[in-house]
């Protein structure tokens, strides 16, 4: 951890020479899960062509070699920078719901830098945030994402926890952050299945449950990428309470958006998650 702080206090600038050369050992020399994004990206984008493919390919490789360096440079970025590097477009449209003590539920997906996204929060928005994460195997792993994505006072929250969370902090006003398009694999994931890139998808129930459970808004994190190092985010909201017990009006307009999104900058999404690993009527 002592060598990583210190790298970190490289300036990205320097950083991304070697997001450079972390591209060209990934992409040609270990080939790091080439077979798995090809396979993604030509189910996903049927009208295509090869050379198109491949394209978006390289761009995603050279965005995922810049995502390893931007987040190590969260154990050492300053406020001012971060929000220089990450802008939220509108978070006055929290404001309200602060106003009237109303928690929110935000979701995001694995657009690039969601890691950004999670650290600035607290920067830019009038109520503190809570994020879900999923622990790692590796305990420096664990570690390091918890310093980084906490430097700026985000509370974190074990996803095997979230429901008592929710409840044990109903009363404080705050935005409960999920990044909510990864497959759901564990053995007690409930799967609600829909059409996403041209393909049967599994996302989480869990979602809607807790969006009808909290009776809670729920805003879409919507990222975009301006130009390397910088980025936007814009609040969609995806739906308002009352919601009724089996509505999936929440889980179809979060998919709707992050398809949306992708088909506007393919390459920014995280095609090296074997998203599409079981079908639905695999257990």
């Amino acid at each position: 951890m002592f060598f990583l702080k210190v790298l970190a206090r490289l300036p990205l600038p320097v950083l991304y020479l070697f997001s450079d050369f972390l591209f060209v050992v990934a992409f040609y020399l270990v080939k790091y899960r080439r077979k798995i994004v090809v396979k993604n990206l030509k189910n996903s984008f049927p009208e295509k062509g090869s050379e198109e493919i491949h394209e978006i390919e390289r761009r995603f490789y050279h965005n995922l070699c810049d995502y390893v360096v931007e987040t190590l440079k969260l154990l050492t970025i300053s406020e001012e920078e971060l929000k220089q590097r990450i802008k939220f477009t509108n978070p006055e449209v929290m404001q309200p719901y602060k106003d009237k003590g109303q928690p929110l539920l935000y979701l995001a997906s694995h657009q690039f830098n969601w890691e950004w996204l999670i650290s600035a929060a607290n920067l830019w928005l009038p109520i503190p945030v809570d994020y879900v994460y999923q622990p790692q195997r590796s305990e420096m792993v664990n570690r390091f994402s918890l310093m980084t994505r906490g430097r700026f006072g985000s509370y974190p929250v074990k996803r095997a926890e979230v429901v008592r969370e929710m409840v044990r902090r109903k009363d404080i006003v705050r935005g409960v952050s999920i990044v909510a398009d990864q497959f759901p694999g564990h053995g007690n994931d409930k799967r609600y299945w829909t059409e996403f890139l041209h393909q049967d998808t599994a996302f989480f129930e869990a979602v809607n449950n807790l969006a009808t459970m909290m009776q809670y808004p729920v805003f879409y994190a919507k990222v975009k990428k301006v130009k390397r190092g910088f980025y936007e985010m814009q609040f969609v909201k995806l739906g308002e309470p009352p919601f009724e017990k089996g509505s999936v009006s929440v889980i179809e307009n979060y998919v709707k958006e992050t398809e949306q999104v992708i088909q506007n900058d393919p390459s920014g999404w995280l095609w090296s998650h074997n998203r599409w690993k079981k079908s639905r009527n695999d257990p």
